[in-house]
């Protein structure tokens, strides 16, 4: 585990075409400061994983604007202040995969825990469903949906410490958790990294075997 003295050193290396893992429940909990570092770094054709699309001009949306994202995997891609997405998606300029909330949580939890697939009612009978495996488990019907993992997590969190040990700060918590199992690279900003030891381990929700790089922004 790495602590970087800027924002900028926690993404570098960030690859053209990764899958990149972004946490926050609109605004809150979102790695603001990372993703502006990832756009000034350059990284482009990405594939964003997200809740949302975006929200007004900044953060995920300034991403979008750039023309860096080549397709969006989100639970909640429209809201009254998605008009970057609602543009590049009406132009015809990025793709999306819509995936319920549940799901897409579910999924990412999948790939930090090694689960090859899983299945899951939500979505049968919608078009959600086209084209995946259905079964019929204890006389309901399930369809089977894959893990979602990443090449990088960029996740916004509350305090870590010196080993890389993580704490959230309320709702901001959201998927950060999963998305940190979930990446081959977890990448966090915190407001603080304090000395080990001043976390109380109860209070750990991400531990640092799941950490590669904290900057405190």
């Amino acid at each position: 585990m790495r602590i970087c003295e800027s924002a900028a050193e926690a993404v570098e290396g960030i690859e053209d075409g990764s899958t990149v893992l972004i946490g926050g429940f609109g605004m809150a909990g979102m790695p603001v400061e990372l993703i502006d570092a990832l756009i000034e770094q350059g990284a482009t054709d990405l594939t964003v994983v997200s809740n949302n699309a975006g929200n007004g001009d900044t953060g995920l949306a300034a991403l979008l604007a750039k023309g860096r994202v080549r397709k969006m995997v989100c639970s909640f891609p429209r809201q009254h202040d998605s008009w970057v997405f609602d543009g590049l998606y009406r132009e015809g300029r990025i793709e999306l995969e819509l995936v319920p909330q549940g799901n897409l949580g579910e999924r990412m939890r999948a790939a930090g825990a090694g689960i090859g697939a899983f299945f899951s009612p939500t979505g049968v009978g919608t078009p959600l469903a086209e084209g995946k495996e259905t079964r019929e488990i204890d006389g309901r019907t399930y369809v089977l949906e894959l893990p979602i993992k990443g090449d990088v997590a960029l996740v916004g969190a509350h305090r870590a410490d010196r080993m890389g040990n993580v704490v959230y700060r309320k709702t901001a918590r959201n998927f950060g958790p999963v998305m940190a199992t979930a990446a081959t690279t977890t990448i966090v900003q915190v407001r603080e990294v304090v000395e080990i030891g001043d976390l109380d381990p109860e209070q750990v929700v991400t531990p640092s075997i799941y950490v590669d790089r904290v900057v405190a922004v």
